[in-house]
């Protein structure tokens, strides 16, 4: 993982997932064959019961062939699509679903919230032991929506077509672009231009949501009913550590009061409040004296000093020294490093639930993120053996969960921070009815909710903003969906969402 602007926001694994192992000779020529295949499907019926409903339901996976105008291939997009049978595909909801990243595929939103199967954790969410199970997901959004699982290109199965560079898709214009023309592809083949349509996307998904959302409307005349962001960040300052940039000093600490809590390290009044209780005195404390503090500088009077870093150690649980020490500025990386250093353990990057033991306990860094490896080893497998075996999809190539979008252009916001605020409030302006969820976990530190606080106070200054953009919190982390209480909440704010955002006309 790294805590530089470039970060990878979701799950990645060192290596690629691989249906089966292959030689470099056989993979390149299992990369070739795929460069130049047409689209091709296979499609099932199966039935999953959701609040004690059974919902049948058809799969359709394969991938989908975006072209040129010239109808020359450009890539082919792996998607799984499931469709609740029985209903009017006209009036029937449908959400395109990605994860982040960038380099991420659909499969931790797949596997873990949307799809009628999901990965079984343990009960608190934590690392289960193989074998792993996986079961019936009695809390997909599927009764309420369509679903379509998107993997970007060079994620998953998704590939260029031959002989087409993969760098016109690996970059934040290229990839808005290209889920877009996916997306609008998809609607013609099947046939869906007057469902409700809906974006979901998860850490950097949600950056890309906000630029598709505005592509679809200004290049394809495709308006949305509403966008989830899971995990959000749309704005790059709100974490970036350069000198001269103090916000995420202040984002990140109801965080660091948030994990503080969980593992019992604040001082006694806060710790006997609700979480909630003890994040909201955090956040009056960190957009307010904190981070007034902060902008002083050295302006700060030695007393001022030390006032300011006794007031970060009783809502971060680290020492007064340690906060002098880091100049009252205690980037997140050093936070998860130096919480339980007295334990001699370190706290994950993605959920700040999980720990593990370091190589050194006397580091500045940590050697892995627990927290991203629980979920690897069991949603790999499971997923790749799911797609072969459910949904009778079958291919032999290496199935990339991440690393094989590097190097990733950010142009056109090289050499400053990337935002695309701008975009969304652009999309909601020209479209009075579009309707945003945010889901946040408290103990995320890849996206922390302070950051998407400060971001959503700034999106727009007029009421309408404000009023069609709904932050709900869970007491998990990057992939609170992995909790089996925080699957229940989310999929009631989810379906509660759609329901109050597909339109009166369209109600089944």
């Amino acid at each position: 993982m790294r805590a530089t602007l470039l970060v990878l926001l979701s799950p990645v694994l060192a290596l690629s997932a691989q249906a089966r192992p292959t030689t470099a000779t056989a993979t390149q020529a299992l990369e070739a064959a795929a460069a130049s295949a047409d689209d091709r499907f296979s499609s099932n019926v199966g039935s999953v019961t959701i609040g004690g409903t059974e919902v049948k339901y058809r799969s359709t996976t394969g991938r989908l062939t975006l072209r040129h105008p010239n109808g020359k291939a450009r890539g082919h997009f792996f998607f799984v699509a499931y469709t609740r049978e029985g209903t009017d595909p006209r009036t029937r909801p449908i959400t395109f679903t990605y994860n982040g990243g960038p380099g991420s595929p659909g499969i931790w939103l797949h596997m873990g919230l949307m799809g009628p199967k999901r990965v079984q954790m343990a009960a608190d969410g934590f690392q289960p032991a193989p074998p792993y199970q996986l079961v019936d997901n009695d809390q997909s959004p599927l009764d309420v929506t369509d679903i379509v699982m998107i993997d970007p290109i060079n994620t998953g199965f998704s590939r260029p077509a031959e002989g087409e560079p993969a760098s016109q898709f690996t970059g934040v214009r290229g990839d808005i672009e290209s889920v877009s023309e996916f997306i609008r592809t998809w609607l013609v083949r099947f046939d869906r231009w007057r469902s409700p349509k809906y974006l979901l996307g998860e850490s950097y998904g949600t950056m890309r949501s906000a630029g598709v959302a505005e592509e679809l409307q200004n290049r394809h005349g495709i308006e949305l009913n509403g966008i989830v962001l899971v995990s959000s960040i749309l704005d790059y300052q709100t974490k970036g550590y350069v000198a001269g940039n103090d916000y995420p000093y202040a984002n990140f600490l109801p965080s660091f009061t948030a994990s503080a809590w969980y593992h019992k390290k604040l001082p006694a009044d806060l710790q006997a409040m609700p979480l909630a209780k003890a994040v909201e005195e955090s956040r009056q404390y960190a957009f307010g004296e904190y981070l007034a503090s902060l902008v002083k500088g050295n302006r700060l009077s030695a007393q001022e000093r030390r006032a300011v870093a006794q007031k970060v150690a009783r809502y971060s649980g680290l020492s007064v020294e340690f906060i002098e020490q880091a100049n009252l500025r205690v980037s997140d990386p050093r936070f998860r490093k130096e919480l339980l250093r007295d334990r001699g353990l370190m706290i994950g990057r993605l959920d700040g639930r999980y720990t593990a033991l370091d190589a050194d306990d006397a580091g500045e860094t940590q050697e892995f993120d627990p927290s991203n490896h629980a979920l690897s080893g069991p949603y790999t497998a499971l997923f790749l053996d799911y797609v072969r075996r459910d949904l009778g999809y079958q291919t032999e190539l290496p199935y990339f969960t991440s690393g094989q979008v590097q190097p990733w252009s950010y142009m056109p916001f090289q050499n400053r921070y990337l935002n695309l605020v701008e975009s969304l409030r652009a999309t909601m302006a020209k479209n009075p009815y579009l309707k945003v969820l945010v889901a946040n976990g408290y103990y995320d530190f890849a996206t922390p909710f302070g950051g998407t606080e400060y971001t959503f106070d700034h999106l727009g200054y007029e009421q309408t903003y404000k009023d069609r953009v709904k932050l709900t919190y869970y007491e998990g982390g990057h992939m609170m969906y992995i909790v089996p209480p925080l699957l229940r909440q989310l999929k009631r704010d989810i379906a509660s969402f759609i329901e109050g955002s597909r339109g009166a006309a369209t109600q089944e």
